[in-house]
């Protein structure tokens, strides 16, 4: 019964979401309704300093700004890519840690962008203008042009980003202007084995102990940037029971799917990828078993696999669950009669036959879009293909594609290569970061390997790409043969356009550019015949249920900017023997030393087995919330009534995975460090001074605050 209110409120849209359900903008912020449960309502100052103070890690993160100075708290595996970037065989930060005890040992990261949200200006009127009365390609391209358009005008130089933001599915349009940075360095983290302590068997499982945590400086013209608005710390955190929020940054949610698009999902995508993540997990772990130096190189992609593994997985659960489907038909069934019932809102029930239609459509041709083009991110500077993976031919795409885009007008161009998004190419084609050439083989040999069982050794584009090769042969020549390892070359074939890359001998270019043309059109194809469809149908739907309960409800989760509210909770669960369990909202760094094994991923790091003694066992180290978040929620604050840290999220429970979907009060938890528990480690494990004169207040480091709670 509780799946059917649920998604009865979801698909119908009723206007009072059930307890403390909800990612909402930080412009319809249901402050009234937390007045009303708790007794406090964050006004707009309040909603306006937590809004420039948490931030966005453009590569599909949360953050927030924690001083004066520009420092940037975020998770360990948020930071994980650059900590691996700045490592090497002789230096390895992932294992070891890194901690800049000066200013002059800041590294930069080679590709991390900070976004902070500045603006949210409404600009439904003018998409939905330039899109009235068109379908199909026209649609599209319609659309297209007119968020580019708007987007442009907007980024008055590369210190803004620009993103139209697409809300209700449809029915609403907002401008989110951002101020972007690109000068991001690094300045703290710990060993891998207490950021992810418990690994993959404790991944979206609690009680857990976890520091995953990393501090990272933000610098503007050379300099640490100043600041007005950052957030406080709370050395005692927050209680059982107590008023919290988590301003971030979730990535996507599908709660206003129609049945025909859960079925998609549940029939389609689903299996494909539980499959296609299962099997690269398998190849990337024997990879590596090779020695040290290819377990290193491919940890950070074993941890993102088997990550989406896990998640998969729970959508799956949600989706296979008893009464979940019947209560989405049954509430979707409700839907259509309310419509049918409304003399103004009669044609609107057709909106669901022709998502329908559209989703039939792509169930024929899915595998192959999703193989030579991938699903477009907003956290992505250009969509993955899943038959051509690794960075190399990422940089061969983007600068064929690049080349090939810069001579149409902005609002005809693919949407990464319009004049708002070319800061983001542009920082990847420069980039310093390494690329493992070795790992880079195996990533491509297997993408290969799925492109041609996928589509068949007879489909004329595997032909086109293997001849009378191998995937392995093809992959190995390429990765071998390239020059686009170094951004220098990287950089002088995008200047030199379209006369450098036709006159380009580079293997990898030549792959990109032998796939471009199917690529291209299986994305339009994708585009006019499924996505244009859905938008604008689920539009209708969307202004329906505006007209019929208002807009006092919140957007599915879109990588942009929303707040949630929550109280700190533990929860009842089913102990496996026919009874259940309690699980306490509260671990302590006693149960880490408890739970270690000694043996990886239960090894708690040499510095902490040192620091035993000097530690209040006692003192809270994770903690769980009642909080609303899902992926891309990772490295968010956690806060108080007054604005201050009481935590840092990074992950969910397993029952959280079903947030895709809808949201359960009962058993979906955020997961977050405790903040005590943060202070701690730095003062008493890491000696890490000059972050605790930053974020603690005068007297917190080895006080009795930073103690039991």
């Amino acid at each position: 019964m509780r799946i059917l209110l649920t998604v009865a409120v979801l698909v119908a849209g009723a206007g009072n979401a059930r307890a403390d359900e909800g990612m909402w903008t930080f412009d319809n912020f249901p402050s009234a309704k937390v007045k009303e449960r708790y007794g406090f309502s964050p006004d707009k100052a309040w909603l306006d300093h937590v809004q420039k103070s948490a931030v966005r890690l453009a590569g599909g993160c949360s953050a927030s700004f924690v001083s004066a100075t520009g420092l940037v708290m975020t998770n360990h595996h948020c930071a994980h890519r650059c900590i691996e970037e700045l490592s090497s065989a002789k230096k390895n930060f992932i294992a070891d840690g890194f901690y800049a005890r000066s200013p002059a040992e800041e590294l930069t990261c080679p590709t991390m962008e900070v976004n902070q949200l500045l603006e949210i200006t409404d600009v439904t009127e003018r998409i939905q203008n330039a899109t009235a009365g068109k379908s199909g390609a026209d649609f599209a391209k319609a659309e297209r042009k007119a968020m580019s358009e708007i987007e442009k005008a907007c980024a008055s130089s590369k210190k803004v980003r620009c993103d139209v933001v697409t809300l209700y599915a449809g029915g609403k349009y907002d401008l989110y202007r951002y101020r972007r940075f690109q000068d991001v360095r690094l300045v703290f983290a710990p060993e891998f084995d207490i950021a992810f302590f418990g690994g993959d068997p404790d991944n979206f499982e609690f009680p857990r102990y976890d520091l995953d945590v990393s501090f990272v400086r933000v610098y503007d013209d050379g300099k640490p940037l100043k600041l007005d608005d950052w957030l406080r710390w709370s050395p005692a955190g927050a209680k059982a029971d107590e008023l919290v929020f988590v301003a971030g940054n979730p990535g996507g949610t599908d709660r206003l799917f129609t049945v025909s698009q859960l079925d998609f999902v549940r029939d389609v995508s689903q299996p494909w990828s539980l499959i296609y993540y299962s099997e690269l997990r398998g190849v990337l772990e024997e990879f590596a078993t090779k020695g040290p130096e290819q377990q290193r190189t491919s940890q950070s992609l074993i941890f993102g696999v088997e990550n989406s593994l896990k998640a998969w997985k729970g959508r799956e659960a949600t989706l296979v669950q008893p009464g979940f489907m019947e209560g989405r038909r049954t509430a979707e069934a409700a839907f259509r009669a309310k419509l049918a019932a409304d003399p103004k809102l009669q044609d609107t029930p057709g909106a669901f036959d022709a998502i329908t239609k559209g989703e039939a459509a792509y169930r024929g041709f899915y595998v192959r879009a999703i193989l030579l083009e991938g699903t477009p991110s907003a956290s992505r500077v250009v969509p993955a293909p899943f038959g051509f993976r690794g960075d190399l031919f990422a940089n061969a795409r983007i600068l064929v594609r690049l080349a090939a885009e810069a001579s149409k007008p902005n609002g005809e161009r693919l949407r990464e290569f319009t004049d708002a998004r070319l800061p983001a190419i542009e920082a990847r084609l420069a980039s310093t970061a390494p690329i493992h050439s070795d790992l880079e083989v195996e990533l491509l040999t297997f993408s290969l390997t799925k492109l041609r069982e996928s589509l068949g050794a007879d489909d004329a584009l595997v032909k086109k790409v293997l001849g009378q090769r191998s995937p392995r042969q093809v992959a190995t020549a390429a990765v071998r043969g390239t020059k686009l390892g170094d951004p220098k070359v990287r950089l002088a074939l995008k200047a030199g356009g379209t006369a450098a890359l036709a006159a380009s001998t580079d293997p990898m270019i030549g792959l990109a550019t032998l796939v471009d043309p199917d690529a291209r059109a299986i994305r339009a194809k994708y585009e006019q015949e499924v996505d244009a469809v859905v938008v604008r149908e689920s539009a209708k739907l969307a202004r329906a249920r505006f007209a019929l309960v208002g807009t006092g409800t919140y957007p599915d989760a879109t990588f942009s900017p929303r707040l949630s509210f929550g109280t700190i909770k533990g929860w009842t669960e089913p102990d496996g023997l026919g009874g259940t369990r309690t699980v306490p909202a509260f671990t302590y760094f006693s149960g880490a030393f408890e739970r270690a094994t000694g043996v990886f991923p239960f090894e708690l790091p040499k510095s902490w087995l040192a620091a035993r003694s000097r530690l209040d066992l006692q003192t809270p180290f994770d903690q769980a919330s009642d909080n609303d978040i899902i992926g891309g929620n990772s490295g968010s604050p956690l806060l108080n009534q007054k604005a201050e840290v009481v935590g840092l999220i990074f992950d969910g429970n397993i029952p959280s995975l079903g947030g895709d979907y809808y949201f359960d009060d009962a058993t979906n938890r955020a997961v977050s460090v405790h903040s005590s528990a943060l202070l701690q480690a730095l003062d008493r494990i890491y000696g890490a001074k000059r972050v605790l004169e930053e974020i603690a207040p005068a007297g917190a480091p080895g006080s009795s605050s930073v103690g039991a709670h």
